[in-house]
């Protein structure tokens, strides 16, 4: 039996180990903990070592189905945007009436927990699926799963459905389409010289940066969706010097493959305005356009009728921020957004509701049990 008392203090104890994407150890350790609670319920699991400064991974695999099944696959991520020391300071693990606080419990510890809960409750039932499930719990996915990509990709190829466990949005709304993201560092490099002496012969990387700036901010058009922006910025040595060299950092969001194949040719072949200033662009798409399509209308729809015979209203949203499931959406019917609801994700207000655990583990329960 789901309960949620049980539950909120099983998820506490994960949000008391911090897993900022950058403290590897502090993953590998929550990591560990999480495999042997899979282990212990007879789950078959494997460690994937991390690589390039990021932690683990886990794979998790129910002891029943053959291996060459598709099956359920369940995305999860355990690191957080929070730095260490963050739930002794102004993110405090407590809670207020029905708000349970703490950094990354809304995203998405509590989320990865519900999927553990749901697993736990028909291992105690003894129960099996119809499908075999599958986890991929990953390290690095706040920072775009440079290092989990290729293993999301290749668990997708042993899937039929996947479910991921990101929170629910605007009062529980599972995520049926999200818009791709791309990153891009521009650099620009002219000429220096003394700013009142030799101002001719100066080339200003920084003036061709600003012309930059406003070219690529151009090509947000709110009625498609595709929004730039240029969040980061940098150059120059002093105040007196033709600046050599400037840097800036672009964020694209992208709502379709169409719009992708668009915008992203442009942004590769940016050009100089100023001959004299060498320009490099280097980046592009780290995760694709996740589009609705009717695959994925129609697990909702299952997901809705489910979540009615629990007792509650099952609404979908479109999400402008990118997930794991975005690797995966242009093949397969995804389900994004099905952990728990809440509010303040990435803020010092990220909290979970605590009334919504366990109608929404029930949910991926039934899901569990029903999808075939």
């Amino acid at each position: 039996m789901l309960d949620k008392e049980e539950m909120i203090a099983e998820i506490g104890r994960w949000v008391e180990i911090e897993t900022p994407t950058t403290s590897p150890d502090r993953v590998d350790r929550l990591m560990e903990l999480v495999e042997t609670e899979f282990r212990t319920l007879g789950a078959h699991t494997r460690i994937i070592q991390g690589r390039d400064g990021y932690g683990n991974h886990l794979e998790v695999a129910s002891p029943w189905g053959a291996e060459d099944q598709p099956g359920v696959l369940i995305l999860s991520h355990l690191d957080t945007v929070h730095p260490i020391g963050t739930i002794d300071g102004r993110l405090k693990l407590r809670r207020e009436g029905d708000r349970v606080f703490g950094p990354g419990i809304y995203d998405m510890k509590g989320g990865a927990y519900l999927a553990l809960a749901a697993f736990r409750e028909l291992v105690l039932q003894k129960k099996t699926t119809p499908l075999p499930l599958r986890w991929l719990i990953t390290s690095d996915e706040e920072v775009g799963s440079p290092t989990s990509e290729a293993l999301i990709v290749e668990a997708g190829r042993r899937a039929k459905y996947v479910l991921v466990t990101e929170p629910g949005r605007d009062g529980g709304k599972c995520v049926t389409a999200r818009k791709g993201t791309a990153r891009y560092t521009i650099r620009m490099k002219g000429c220096p010289a003394h700013s009142g002496a030799r101002h001719h012969e100066g080339r200003s990387a920084i003036r061709e940066m600003a012309r930059q700036i406003l070219d690529l901010e151009a090509l947000t058009d709110y009625e498609t969706g595709v929004t730039t922006n240029v969040g980061l910025v940098s150059g120059g040595t002093a105040v007196n010097t033709i600046p050599e060299e400037a840097v800036l950092h672009l964020d694209v969001r992208l709502p379709t493959v169409a719009a992708a194949d668009e915008i992203l040719p442009r942004i590769a072949a940016t050009k100089s305005h100023d001959p004299d200033v060498t320009l490099t662009v280097e980046g592009g798409g780290d995760r694709p356009p996740y589009e609705r399509t009717e695959r994925t209308a129609a697990l909702f729809a299952h997901a809705r009728a489910l979540a009615a015979e629990i007792g509650y209203d099952l609404g979908e949203t479109f999400s402008g921020g990118g997930s794991d499931g975005n690797f995966l959406a242009d093949r397969l019917p995804i389900l994004d957004g099905i952990g728990v609801d809440g509010n303040g994700a990435h803020t010092y207000e990220e909290h979970l509701d605590a009334s919504s655990l366990v109608p929404r583990a029930t949910l991926i329960l039934r899901l569990m049990e029903t999808l075939d």
